[in-house]
């Protein structure tokens, strides 16, 4: 379950978080003054979103090796409209939440 709690809240009741966050995989919110500060998720999570260096330059190298004949023009349009698409969703995501 996600939840948001104010900061004074999160500093109340600390230990309970995260239990709740440890062993029941909830996703806490601690805002100050409305606005998002930071997320607790379960360490697991963490570590499965954390980047692997390694595992990031094998795939650079990989998608190098791949694309050695495609001109530098097409691959930055191709960049392009991949980060236009991602940051069409995330305001599309959210507008929704508002």
């Amino acid at each position: 379950m996600k939840r948001t709690v104010s900061a004074g809240e999160a500093r109340k009741r600390l230990g309970e978080l995260l239990e709740s966050v440890c062993y029941g995989g909830d996703e806490v919110v601690i805002a100050r003054a409305g606005k998002p500060m930071a997320v607790v998720i379960p360490a697991a999570r963490y570590e499965a979103l954390a980047p692997d260096p390694e595992r990031l330059w094998t795939l650079v190298e990989e998608a190098q090796a791949r694309n050695r004949d495609v001109p530098l023009d097409v691959i930055e349009a191709e960049i392009a409209e991949a980060i236009a698409e991602v940051r069409g969703a995330a305001s599309a995501t959210i507008r929704t939440r508002e």
